[in-house]
């Protein structure tokens, strides 16, 4: 070869048609880049005399866990909910659920049939997430696959194929075809500076020619890897020699669909998932199970001063304001709405604590009469449609039961558009867009219940968004990482870097309980 490719530029390749998360792996692979540490539980000092008090703001995932942990400890840990139940953003729908929007209040009605659930919140664990899975098997959880990516799932958009949907399978396939064509002609023509070997080259082109399913002349005509043309319905009787044709490759560069299925599953959902059998809220119960009357519920704060020694906390219950006085305190509340609770945190600290912004989701569930996705091939997966509701998630669970329950609408960038209609504006979207992709869908579905986040009580936002890391925010992300005085500690998935997920929740406990313990031993050693 005379212009082969670096690693580099391979690097660079990857990122270019994939994501940050596949260029680490591939670096991790290569030994250019370091691998992740996996998270540990918080090694902590058994405390035999002299027990000190921990008060607990907010039952969610990193609230729970402090209790659970130092509670193992020998710490006496009381835990403060505003809401009736446990689990903030970790929310399972089910028949007699209260959806606790605020102005729009409802009551699920779906068959009261174990199956019949809808995670409102949190949906899947990732593998990779070692601290809340190590978490489920500790409480006895059991989790089960979660599908992500199906296949056969569709892919709808207005500006493709007349707006008619088309397999999943189908659209990545083709543009893997043309991917691999545009790559395997310009392998030759690459710059390089430390080149591949001739041998490892060979095996690069031989790489991508089975990737995209491109012959030995680097052209894509069309795949078998999605089906065989005609029915798509497989005939395993027959030899299967007939490809299906190629798609016009000026269709699918209509739409944005193409990149959002071939980085969708990278990242954090690229591994294997689960979610846990009967809901999400088994795990944050599970820990509810075991804590008992620690956890108090219908208990919101309504101040938190900090001391030198300590830190009161007054919170309200049965009608009655109750003083809490506790050595340390670990706090969950949304720092959001923390801001219009009285406090004594200092000037800079409520700054950083206002500094972070929340993302605005909405989600939307049906109850379908009769499981129609599994005649059309459909296990579990998702459907992607341009319209508003962007996804349509079919259950993995109740396979071949007479019902199931669809996620209908999933807005995670921006779904003030939901949040701002009232609830049958709501249903008669998600009924209209969702029959782009599947026709019938408005007599199929039924029972439709919607959670708009941005009005949820007791959260009013979604996940945090700290946007682009700024001096300033970083500053601010400092501060709230760490104590205050030494007594008060911020935690949840508010407080990383990576938000939105239960393992970020879980890792901003154990990263607290450990500045916490370097204190107690502290105290203890000079004792």
């Amino acid at each position: 070869m005379s212009k082969p490719v670096t690693r580099r530029e391979f690097l660079n390749l990857i990122a270019a048609s994939s994501s940050a998360v596949a260029v680490l792996r591939v670096g991790a692979a290569l030994g250019i880049m370091p691998a992740a540490a996996r998270a540990g539980t918080p090694d902590l000092l058994r405390l035999a005399a002299n027990k000190r008090k921990v008060v607990i703001l907010g039952a969610g995932l990193s609230g729970l866990a402090v209790a659970w942990e130092l509670g193992k400890a020998g710490y006496d840990c009381t835990v403060l909910e505003a809401s009736h139940r446990p689990g903030g953003r970790i929310f399972t729908v089910r028949a007699g659920t209260l959806i606790d929007e605020i102005g729009n209040p409802q009551h699920c009605e779906f068959d009261d049939e174990p199956h019949m659930y809808f995670n409102a919140g949190a949906a899947r664990i990732p593998s990779t997430h070692s601290t809340t899975l190590h978490y489920c098997k500790e409480l006895g959880v059991e989790l089960q696959i979660f599908i992500n990516e199906n296949k056969t799932a569709w892919v709808q958009d207005d500006k493709m194929f007349g707006g008619k949907p088309i397999r999943n399978g189908q659209l990545t396939t083709n543009t893997r075809g043309f991917m691999a064509e545009l790559m395997a002609k310009g392998f030759d023509a690459a710059q390089l500076d430390q080149p591949f070997t001739d041998e490892e080259a060979a095996q690069i082109i031989t790489l991508i020619r089975s990737y995209g399913d491109i012959d030995a002349t680097n052209r894509f005509s069309g795949s078998d890897r999605i089906d065989y043309a005609g029915n798509t319905r497989i005939d395993y009787l027959k030899l299967h020699t007939e490809q299906r044709e190629m798609l016009d490759i000026r269709e699918l560069l209509k739409t944005n669909a193409m990149r959002q299925l071939l980085t969708d599953n990278e990242g954090e959902t690229g591994p294997i998932l689960m979610t846990p059998v009967g809901g999400m809220d088994k795990i944050p119960y599970a820990f509810t199970r075991e804590l008992g009357s620690n956890v108090k519920f219908r208990a919101p704060v309504r101040s938190v001063t900090v001391k030198g020694n300590g830190v009161d906390v007054v919170y309200a219950q049965d009608g009655q304001e109750h003083l809490i006085e506790a050595d340390y305190c670990f706090n969950c509340i949304p720092t959001h709405l923390m801001t219009g609770i009285k406090n004594n945190f200092p000037a800079e600290y409520i700054q950083s604590m206002k500094f972070i912004r929340r993302g605005v989701a909405f989600k939307g569930a049906f109850q379908a009469k009769e499981r129609f996705w599994e005649k059309e091939n459909i296990y579990g997966g998702i459907s992607w449609t341009s319209q508003p509701i962007r996804q349509i998630w079919y259950p993995t669970h109740g396979i071949h039961k007479d019902k199931g329950v669809v996620l209908a609408a999933y807005d995670y960038g921006n779904g003030m558009d939901f949040t701002r209609m009232n609830q049958a504006e709501r249903i008669e979207a998600m009924l209209t867009q969702g029959e782009k992709v599947h026709p019938q869908y408005r007599n199929l579905v039924e029972k439709g219940i919607t959670i708009a986040w941005h009005r949820m009580d007791h959260m009013l936002g979604c996940s945090a968004r700290w946007g682009q890391m700024t001096p300033e925010s970083e500053a601010a992300y400092s501060m709230l990482q760490n104590s205050l005085q030494g007594r008060h500690f911020y935690i949840g998935d508010q407080i990383s870097r990576h938000s939105a997920w239960m393992e970020s929740a879980l890792q901003s406990a154990h990263y607290s309980m450990a500045e916490m313990d370097r204190l107690v031993r502290a105290e203890v050693a000079s004792a």
